[in-house]
């Protein structure tokens, strides 16, 4: 899928937010400016989350009302930091967990995360990629 604004992206996260379940956990991928916070403002509206959404980079992780949590792992040097820190207890807290930079927590994260793919095609641009 090919968005052509950040207005686009944030619709496909929100139709993408039905096909979540509580309890899962979705882990998007993508460099830095690709719109993976543009795309959790969107899952938040698509689940009825009206509180502003905001990235959790030096709080490492944001509640949404136990309904979405939202994690930055860029500064974490791995999983035992996030363990220490608490934060793979909500992988089980029964809300969908939603992961910024997941790959340096991968050896805690849980079987059967989802996962979205985002690359900047262009300024405006975002290719999205679901697996």
């Amino acid at each position: 899928m090919i968005t052509k604004s950040a207005r686009e992206t944030a619709a496909f996260a929100r139709a993408y937010a039905a096909t979540l379940r509580p309890g899962d956990v979705l882990l998007l991928h993508g460099e830095m400016g690709a719109g993976k916070t543009v795309f959790v403002k969107g899952l938040a509206e698509g689940l009825g989350i009206e509180e502003e959404i905001t990235s959790p980079t030096y709080a490492y992780m944001n509640d949404y009302g136990g309904k979405l949590y939202h994690f930055d792992c860029y500064r974490l040097a791995g999983g035992e930091q996030a363990e220490a820190l608490g934060l793979t207890d909500y992988f089980d807290a029964g809300g969908i967990c939603v992961l910024e930079w997941p790959e340096n927590i991968a050896d805690v994260l849980p079987s059967g995360c989802k996962e979205i793919s985002l690359r900047k095609v262009s300024e405006t641009e975002r290719e999205i990629v679901c697996r």
